[in-house]
C-alpha cells in the first residue's frame, strides 16, 4: 500500500480509489452536487481524511464508501479496493426489469411492440 497523506483533494482520491474514470469526470460530479461528504455537498477541492463518509452518486446509482486511506496517485484496482471500506447497501432482490425478448427473423418490432418495450424499460 502507498504511504498515506493525513488529508487530499476529494477529485484526486475520487480518482486514485477508481470510483471515477477520470479526475475531471470526479471534479464535475462534485460541481454537479452528485458527491457528498459526511452529508454536506462537497467541491472538487473539499478536504478527505480517514474515517470520512463519502456518498457518491455516479451513472444512476449511489456508492457509500468510507475513507480509510487517502491517496493522491492513481493505483491498482487490488490497491485501491483496500483504501476504502464499501457501505453501499445490496439492491433489493429481483430489482432488475424483466428483458423483452422477440423472436429470432420477427423483423423491426411494430410501433405498438416499441411501446411496449418502452414500457418495460421504464423509457417513458
Amino acid at each position: 500500500m502507498p504511504p498515506g497523506l493525513p488529508t487530499g483533494r476529494l477529485d484526486r482520491w475520487l480518482w486514485a480509489v477508481r470510483l471515477t474514470k477520470t479526475r475531471q469526470d470526479a471534479a464535475q460530479a462534485c460541481r454537479g452536487g452528485h458527491v457528498r461528504v459526511n452529508d454536506r455537498p462537497a467541491k472538487p477541492a473539499t478536504h478527505v481524511r480517514a474515517g470520512d463518509v463519502v456518498k457518491v452518486r455516479l451513472h444512476g446509482t449511489t456508492r457509500i464508501v468510507e475513507v480509510s486511506h487517502v491517496i493522491e496517485k492513481r493505483v491498482g484496482a487490488p490497491v485501491a479496493v483496500r483504501c476504502y471500506v464499501d457501505n453501499t447497501p445490496a439492491p433489493p432482490p429481483g430489482a432488475t426489469a424483466p428483458v423483452a425478448r422477440r423472436e429470432r427473423g420477427a423483423g423491426r418490432p411494430t410501433k405498438r411492440e416499441r411501446r411496449q418495450i418502452d414500457r418495460l424499460r421504464g423509457t417513458r
